[in-house]
């Protein structure tokens, strides 16, 4: 009972201060310094609902919309909860046939030239919601036509969704798939 006393209160104590305290100040301090990212980093779209997170990944797979990464999470796209990248062998068989049937899918819809590798490949996580500038700029035509507008203004929408490098020098450049198919919604053709 000597040693039993002590134990307990060192547990009770402990879940306390580690199960109560401590998150809910992280959690106070999160949402008083940066409210946007300790919601998801949602983003909001007609009718201010929110249309998605800038953070993971979303399927498009209409003519009008910029199209995403693959993802790489099996059953239903996108899901956060399959994370985690294909695990196919680039010397394999079954990774050779998933980058054919993709190119295919990208040229019966009118891609040509040089195709950006991030529209066949998918992202380690297999959510990535960013696609490079060079991915993007291979699909204004394609967009235009399908929404009736001009291809310089399709091609301004994505522009002015390009984000730079982290602090200057992080990662590459990237355009926020879910960004600009919100941006594109909203404008005039």
């Amino acid at each position: 009972m000597k040693e039993l006393k002590p134990a307990l209160l060192l547990l009770l104590a402990l879940t306390l201060v580690c199960g109560g305290l401590y998150p809910a100040l992280v959690t106070g301090l999160a949402q008083a310094l940066f409210p946007v990212q300790a919601n998801g980093s949602l983003i909001a779209g007609p009718k201010g609902k929110a249309a998605g997170s800038l953070l993971i990944g979303q399927p498009f797979s209409e003519a009008k919309y910029l199209w995403p990464r693959p993802s790489a999470t099996g059953g239903f796209p996108y899901n956060p909860l399959a994370s985690g990248g294909a695990n196919l062998s680039p010397a394999g068989a079954a990774y050779g046939e998933t980058i054919a049937a993709r190119l295919h899918r990208l040229q019966e819809a009118g891609m040509r030239g040089p195709i950006a590798a991030d529209l066949v490949q998918a992202s380690g996580s297999g959510l990535d919601p960013h696609i490079s500038p060079h991915a993007a700029a291979t699909q204004i035509r394609r967009i235009a036509q399908a929404r009736g507008m001009r291809e310089e203004r399709v091609a301004a929408i994505v522009a002015a969704h390009l984000e730079p490098r982290q602090f200057g020098l992080l990662g590459e450049p990237r355009v926020n798939v879910l960004a600009v198919n919100l941006a594109l919604d909203a404008a005039a053709p």
